[in-house]
């Protein structure tokens, strides 16, 4: 199956305005959401110096050996893509091209090449995370950090958040997931350390101290995702020492109901609470709108009639 456009792609988003030029690094814009061409729109060369990041990129980390590769292909080529910007109090803040902007600054480049469009902080943050999506440039917590933004800033529901940068819903829930672990396990999402799906494991853990033990002994001795799903399920089941001689209690949970509330979880795009006792329990399936509320009765195959 075809993975999906991202969203409406980047030209659509900034006012029916073109994609930029494409290029060999350019993102593939699909056909259907070209704009037609506008005349008005020009390439301009500005000083390196009247150029500002965007607060609302979600991009944080950038490797400086990247930068340094790119720095010598630009010093040798130039820069091909120009970069989207926009006017913010006497300078321009960028909008798409940070990296090459980067880059630019490490081999004092006195000028570059950017398209002037105008754009509201909404746009200005849908641009940039869809062009990081595409590119695969975001870690999972960036890319978890720019959905949260989007809802919590912007109102936008998970649903529409999306639709805007071709996920499904079940994709964009289980990513802002991982903003529930502590920022100490979200740093070892962020520097590789270990992976989305380490993260997803330690996630079925009841409390942050014991996450943060768990992510801790994950890196310590290099367990893969089935070694981690081990020790999460014995730290479940009871208390046992993990680190430092340290015994800790843990309220007990069956490892496969946690794998299950997780299926459920992708299956409906929103959090789902399962209680299990010997055979007696409840599923809790939470709604935050009457949208979500019809899509859950859709996925059940049920109608209020």
């Amino acid at each position: 199956m075809a993975k999906p456009a991202l969203g409406r792609g980047l030209g659509a988003l900034m006012s029916g305005n073109p994609p930029l030029s494409q290029t060999a690094s350019a993102p593939t814009i699909p056909s259907r959401v070209a704009a037609a061409p506008d005349n008005r729109e020009r390439v301009q060369r500005v000083p390196l110096n009247r150029i500002r990041p965007s607060a609302l990129q979600p991009r944080k980390d950038f490797s400086d050996e990247s930068l340094r590769e790119l720095a010598d292909s630009i010093r040798e080529q130039g820069i091909v893509q120009p970069l989207i910007v926009r006017e913010r109090g006497g300078f321009f803040e960028l909008i798409a091209g940070e990296r090459r902007w980067r880059a630019a600054q490490l081999i004092n480049l006195p000028e570059i090449p950017v398209i002037v469009r105008e754009a509201d902080d909404r746009a200005v943050l849908e641009l940039a995370l869809i062009e990081n999506l595409q590119r695969e440039n975001l870690n999972a917590i960036e890319e978890a950090l720019g959905y949260s933004q989007l809802a919590e800033q912007f109102q936008l529901t998970q649903e529409e958040i999306a639709v805007k940068v071709g996920k499904s819903r079940a994709a964009v829930a289980n990513a802002t997931r991982l903003l529930k672990l502590p920022v100490s396990v979200q740093a070892f999402v962020r520097n590789g350390q270990i992976s989305v799906g380490h993260a997803k494991v330690i996630l079925g853990l009841p409390d942050e101290k014991i996450q943060k033990l768990a992510a801790e002994r994950v890196v310590k001795e290099g367990l893969n995702v089935r070694q981690t799903e081990g020790l999460v399920a014995k730290l479940q089941a009871r208390g046992t020492k993990i680190s430092g001689g340290k015994t800790v209690a843990v309220i007990p949970i069956d490892s496969n109901i946690s794998r299950l509330e997780d299926k459920l979880r992708e299956k409906f795009g929103t959090k789902v609470h399962l209680k299990y006792a010997q055979g007696k329990g409840t599923v809790e399936i939470s709604f935050f709108s009457d949208d979500e509320l019809q899509r859950v009765l859709e996925i059940l195959n049920v109608t209020a009639d």
